[in-house]
């Protein structure tokens, strides 16, 4: 890996964040696993979302919790076969009408 694979990923995210999922998975391998907590603070579980399908799942699922989105990265480390993010996340739910 290299700092392009560490590009990529603020690259995808940034996708995301602007909810371009197309965007977000142009920059994934198409074997991409991705870890996440993000629903753990909340009552839920940790997710190991599998392939660009998965992932599209995962963020299908959280834009239609979220309205608005924002991601600060913390520090990016390149592990060689690996690309590990720590981050703070920024969300705002959606309105649901009475």
């Amino acid at each position: 890996m290299s700092q392009e694979h560490v590009e990529a990923l603020r690259r995808g995210i940034e996708a995301a964040t602007r909810r371009d999922p197309d965007a977000l998975l142009e920059e994934l391998d198409p074997e991409v696993e991705w870890h996440s907590a993000i629903l753990v603070p909340m009552g839920g579980k940790a997710r190991v979302s599998r392939g660009h399908e998965g992932v599209s799942a995962m963020f299908r699922d959280f834009y239609n919790v979220f309205d608005e989105i924002q991601v600060e990265f913390s520090e990016i480390r390149d592990l060689g076969d690996r690309v590990v993010a720590i981050s703070s996340l920024r969300a705002r739910g959606s309105r649901v009408a009475p």
